[in-house]
């Protein structure tokens, strides 16, 4: 089925892409959104622009023309040294204007710097683009596929809009699955690299997870990767509760004796630079100084209590889901006149390398304090005992949640004013 030859070429490749080598590592990437529209509207989605305080695929801080994205890699690329993967992940779908996408990576590719060009797509568009793909060296595709039954589709897909056409329910379920495996089989035909992501919704198609990654093998689908629905405000999915890790490393178990499972994806922004554990895109453009929720007039004069800076334990940067033993990083965070800043992420070594016990490890908590030691407050999912009496003794409060950070934080700084 596959043009062997070319697969053999983008599977070496995949050794330097941070999401399909399997581990991630230190390869460095960088999303270019450039592309706004998208075709279909799920209802788990709501895409937002110029937002510094959410980090989930949809979002981006500004919406970059083709020409204004190529000078955001250059400059990326001079920054960091290189970069090993430019990527289209929206905010939209990288093939709902497909002349934008096409533009984009022509540019970079005169360049001839010879990086991984890979793109996202929810796959309506793909039969009639994977070919020109394939021209323009694009090596890696990922395709969102979250049902494989239009029973299962029409309650995750509010429509469809196909050549014209606005399509509901069933019917719009099932011409997006079509296009869906039609694109997927013609990427095989071409050599491209195929990764699908499933987002696991609870009571809509978590049951059905199994069939999609069967069909996903019989397609010869390299890897599949099951995410965490993230429930959005405004989304008609926004009170729909996160599947828990231990239910999504269950699935992922599961289905991994089908094919092997991606474990490491921190569902990124749309404009998300450096590696998969540091995004750096902040530094890049004033427009990310910009906040999604309130502007720097709104919020002059309704506080002024002193900045309260944060170290936050998160497996992904977007929620507090880790245990304080278990980080490897802190998010810092400061909270000053009612808006919540993200000011960079610390690398720290791990106190506790075992879920049945951490043990007293002195020297690496004082490490960590040495690293913190600018925080007022320390927010986890979870501490140990040994931890929180260091903690207390270096002045330096906690408070555990399981929550989106940016909340999180606001909960916090709330707690300042209240008795310990």
């Amino acid at each position: 089925m596959q043009n062997k030859e070319i697969h053999i070429i983008n599977l070496k490749k995949s050794l330097s892409h941070p999401c399909f080598n399997g581990c991630g590592g230190k390869n460095t990437r960088i999303h270019l959104p450039v592309a706004p529209a998208c075709n279909i509207q799920c209802n788990y989605c709501v895409r937002k622009y110029e937002c510094v305080n959410e980090s989930r695929p949809g979002i981006t801080a500004k919406v970059l023309s083709p020409e204004e994205a190529f000078g955001r890699y250059v400059d990326a690329r001079e920054r960091l040294g290189g970069i090993d993967v430019a990527g289209i992940a929206g905010p939209g779908d990288a093939l709902a204007e497909f002349e934008k996408t096409r533009e984009t990576f022509t540019r970079i590719r005169e360049r001839g710097d010879g990086v991984i060009f890979c793109l996202s797509t929810n796959g309506l568009m793909l039969p009639f683009c994977a070919d020109e793909l394939a021209e323009l060296g694009v090596s890696h595709v990922t395709v969102t596929v979250n049902a494989v039954d239009p029973a299962v589709g029409k309650r995750i897909y509010r429509y469809v809009r196909f050549q014209g056409k606005h399509y509901t329910g069933t019917e719009a379920a099932a011409l997006l699955l079509e296009n869906q495996i039609e694109g997927i089989k013609r990427l095989g035909e071409l050599g491209i690299v195929c990764k699908v992501n499933i987002v696991m919704i609870k009571g809509i198609n978590d049951a059905h997870i199994p069939a999609v990654v069967e069909k996903m093998k019989e397609l010869e689908v390299g890897t599949t990767n099951i995410m965490q629905l993230i429930p959005v405000q405004g989304s008609l999915f926004e009170h729909i509760p996160l599947v828990s890790n231990a239910e999504i490393m269950e699935m992922r178990k599961k289905c991994g004796e089908i094919l092997p499972q991606m474990y490491h994806c921190r569902q990124c922004r749309a404009d998300a630079i450096g590696t998969l554990d540091e995004d750096i895109s902040r530094a890049f453009g004033e427009e990310r100084h910009a906040s999604c929720s309130a502007s720097a007039s709104e919020l002059a004069g309704k506080e002024h209590h002193p900045p309260i800076r944060f170290a936050v334990s998160s497996k992904d940067g977007f929620i507090v889901n880790q245990h304080f033993g278990h980080a490897t990083g802190f998010y810092i965070y400061e909270y000053a006149g009612g808006q919540v800043s993200f000011i960079e992420r610390r690398e720290v070594s791990q106190y506790c390398g075992s879920e049945k016990g951490c043990g007293d490890h002195e020297s690496k908590m004082l490490s960590i304090f040495n690293t913190i030691q600018d925080c007022s407050c320390v927010i986890t999912m979870r501490i140990g005992e040994a931890p929180r009496l260091m903690l207390a003794e270096k002045g330096i409060r906690f408070y555990t949640t399981y929550n989106y950070i940016v909340d999180a934080v606001r909960e916090g700084a709330a707690s300042f004013n209240k008795p310990e």
